[in-house]
């Protein structure tokens, strides 16, 4: 009888592993998405803003502009209508804010919907609304005359820097008044009930309760008026008033009247300089303030 014997199972391969390569992303880079409108805001903005500085830089045309009286009374006049113009409208707009929000009248909802119509309007819709009302043959010289039989009226402030800075405040109010309405809205009427059940006077809770929460959003409006007035045109042009020569109203003259293209800009160029300074001054003020 054969023994029989044991025979070992045959040894098995290891099985033989295919590395799987991962699929390719189909997604498009993200600077890709970035170059169109870096492309547009190159074509629309910075190349023009390019050719203005290149113009700038023609030969004498930086210590011509500077030396000459009528650039530095431009500049002078430029800030301290911007100054004068914001300082009123942050008084006036947080004052009427201040009613708008916290004085119960009937038609007070209707009234801060129609700042946010007034924002959409012309600088120089406004300018005209003024001259028809204090212009020289406006409403109020009109009865003047009418009542006193004068042959003409007392009313001619529109054609001076003081017209300027009332079209000025008179428009750009509603800029500040927004942002103040939407910080008024968020305020904790709590806080106002009881600093007011405890004896507070109406001056002391906007002064230690209502101000320091409207700070940030009059730091926002403030700033945006103060960067608007530094460039604003229509309203000095509209009013006429031919004593006042801005910034942007030197830019004009100079090319326009003038043809000197290198002057002009150069006063465009110290233009945009100082309102790009003053924005950033505001987002580091407003950054450090929590606004």
């Amino acid at each position: 009888m054969a023994s029989a014997r044991a025979t070992a199972p045959p040894a098995t391969a290891p099985p033989v592993v295919t590395p799987v390569r991962p699929a390719r992303s189909r997604t498009v880079p993200a600077w890709l998405w970035a170059l169109p409108p870096v492309a547009v805001l190159g074509l629309v903005f910075l190349y023009p803003l390019g050719l203005v500085v290149q113009e700038s830089l023609a030969p004498g045309a930086y210590a011509e502009v500077f030396s000459s009286a009528s650039f530095r009374d431009a500049l002078v006049t430029t800030v301290w209508l911007a100054a004068g113009a914001t300082v009123g409208c942050l008084v006036l707009g947080f004052v009427l804010a201040l009613i708008v929000a916290f004085v119960p009248f009937p038609g007070a909802k209707a009234v801060s919907r129609f700042i946010d119509v007034f924002l959409s309007f012309p600088s120089f819709l406004i300018t005209l609304a003024l001259l028809f009302v204090y212009g020289t043959v406006g409403m109020a010289n009109g009865l003047w005359t009418g009542v006193t039989g004068a042959a003409d009226g007392p009313f001619h402030f529109l054609t001076t820097p003081w017209g300027v800075l009332l079209a000025e405040i008179t428009y750009f109010t509603p800029f500040v008044m927004r942002p103040l309405l939407a910080a008024f809205s968020q305020l904790d009427t709590a806080q106002l009930e009881v600093a007011s059940s405890l004896g507070a006077r109406p001056a002391r809770i906007v002064r230690r309760v209502i101000l320091p929460e409207a700070l940030p959003a009059l730091a926002a409006g403030g700033s945006l008026v103060l960067v608007m007035c530094l460039n604003e045109f229509g309203i000095v042009l509209f009013t006429g008033a031919k004593g006042v020569t801005t910034l942007p109203m030197l830019v004009y003259s100079k090319a326009i009247l003038e043809s000197d293209y290198a002057a002009a800009c150069v006063v465009a160029v110290v233009n945009v300089a100082l309102s790009v300074g003053l924005y950033a001054v505001y987002r580091v003020v407003s950054k450090r303030a929590g606004a």
